[in-house]
């Protein structure tokens, strides 16, 4: 159940009032403004009145590009996050999302550093907390009688169906001018599996 004090809804409730105000009172400005493009980060590009492009794996987060997009990733949040924060706690909950909006955006330049369409949505920083889920919690099949490789099948079949919901939610918003960023959530998802023992073991550092 998700608690309302709790670093998931509070993280949930700030980039809902950040992306409804964005899409209620022009997107293409806050996108422009707030997204992250790869070709402002190599230097291709610059944009008068801007964020600094540092900072745009983080703005970009905040922001959506449709209703569709925001709802389907606020309820992956509740979902993945609620458990993820039961284990890492409040603190592990929010650097896991930072380091996954990071490693996200920085994932997606590195596919393509030239690009100039934004990307926006905080799909890479929860692809992060599905990672994390899918260590904590996955409880895979018996494909095979290494129970390494069920783990592993099991966290590859969590991606594919993250990264295909992501695709079936761009779909229903029409695309919106901006990116279906698949390198970013890749990036961000394999960020979370390797953060899981560094958080446990910064969760637990004083048992």
């Amino acid at each position: 159940m998700l608690k309302l004090r709790s670093a998931t809804a509070i993280i949930a409730i700030v980039t809902v009032a950040i992306s409804g105000f964005a899409i209620l009172s022009g997107l293409d400005w806050f996108v422009a403004v707030g997204g992250f493009i790869p070709a402002r980060l190599s230097g291709y590009i610059q944009l008068a009145g801007a964020l600094p492009a540092w900072i745009t794996p983080l703005t970009s987060a905040l922001l959506h590009g449709s209703w569709v997009h925001l709802i389907i990733n606020m309820v992956m949040l509740a979902i993945a996050g609620s458990q993820v924060e039961r284990v890492v706690g409040g603190s592990g909950l929010v650097l896991a999302y930072i380091v996954g909006a990071v490693v996200a955006a920085l994932a997606q330049f590195a596919w393509d550093p030239s690009s100039p369409v934004p990307m926006v949505g905080a799909s890479g920083a929860i692809s992060a907390l599905f990672g994390l889920y899918a260590i904590f919690f996955g409880q895979p099949k018996q494909v095979s009688r290494n129970q390494k490789v069920n783990r592993w099948i099991h966290v590859a079949w969590l991606l594919a169906a993250w990264i295909v919901l992501q695709w079936m939610s761009a779909l229903l918003a029409g695309g919106e001018g901006v990116m279906l960023a698949t390198p970013a959530h890749i990036g961000g998802f394999v960020a979370g599996l390797l953060m899981q023992r560094p958080l446990l073991l910064w969760r637990y550092r004083t048992a």
